[in-house]
């Protein structure tokens, strides 16, 4: 049998990122859950390994180029060389234009687009040596624009033309790159823009699973599920598509 792959998960301490860790290592594959205090990705390293998986715990500022070379170095001695890549990790600072510092945007650029940029150009290097590699970036349906989010929606807009951009690049070395961009999922993220916009997030969920076709809101496996699938084997000929997983037609 052959040696597990080894994947990297940025955002990997909760919400979206966790779940898709533990989905990746159920399916099977070595995880490093990457997140910027190492202690708090603790909770899905256990969850990982109580479930038979292998995980470790990294922690790295993706924005920080020095702290990702680190990061690299670490994994692909301690784990293997990663050829799967999943970039999660992001951060929110909502503000309506007109009070939107310049902290606020630079903040959410260096997180999404340079910590995405960081982390494909650190992981290329192992998946064109190995001649097969898997790219994930979470875009998101803010992509299209939403009120309050100028910075996020610009930042996740980016994340799709660096997709097509990664893939059109590395498929000749049998590396893909997909987007995903998800809908309302439902995690501390989402609970923070309720907060924003002074509603419950009881009632926010409520609120927005009437609009979603499929009459819920989504939840982390949701959007596991669709990166298992983009980093399947079977998955090689899917390559710098954006899959809006929201529940309804968006995109």
């Amino acid at each position: 049998m052959s040696e597990p792959r080894t994947a990297i998960v940025t955002g990997g301490a909760r919400g979206i990122g966790a779940g898709v860790a533990q989905r990746l290592a159920a399916d099977g594959l070595k995880v490093a859950v990457v997140d910027l205090d190492e202690a708090s990705c603790a909770g899905t390293v256990e969850a990982i390994t109580a479930a038979g998986g292998s995980a470790l715990a990294v922690g790295a500022n993706v924005g920080d180029e020095e702290q990702v070379k680190a990061a690299f170095a670490r994994i692909e001695s301690e784990l293997g060389a990663p050829t799967v890549l999943i970039n999660n990790a992001g951060v929110i600072r909502d503000n309506m234009l007109f009070k939107m510092t310049t902290d606020d945007w630079d903040t959410v650029m260096n997180v999404h687009l340079r910590g995405a940029f960081l982390m494909s150009k650190g992981a290329q290097k192992y998946m064109t040596e190995a001649k097969w590699g898997r790219i994930v970036n979470l875009s998101s349906s803010s992509a299209l624009g939403n009120r309050g989010q100028a910075n996020y929606s610009a930042a996740k807009a980016g994340i799709q033309g660096f997709t097509k951009t990664l893939a059109i690049e590395l498929g000749k070395f049998g590396v893909t790159a997909n987007a995903i961009a998800p809908g309302f999922i439902q995690t501390d993220m989402t609970a923070a823009t309720a907060e924003r916009l002074g509603i419950g997030f009881d009632d926010f969920i409520k609120f927005s699973a009437e609009q979603i076709p499929v009459q819920r809101v989504g939840q982390p496996e949701d959007i596991a599920h669709a990166a298992s699938f983009l980093v399947s084997e079977g998955a090689g000929f899917v390559s710098g598509q954006v899959i809006y997983v929201a529940g309804g037609p968006l995109g």
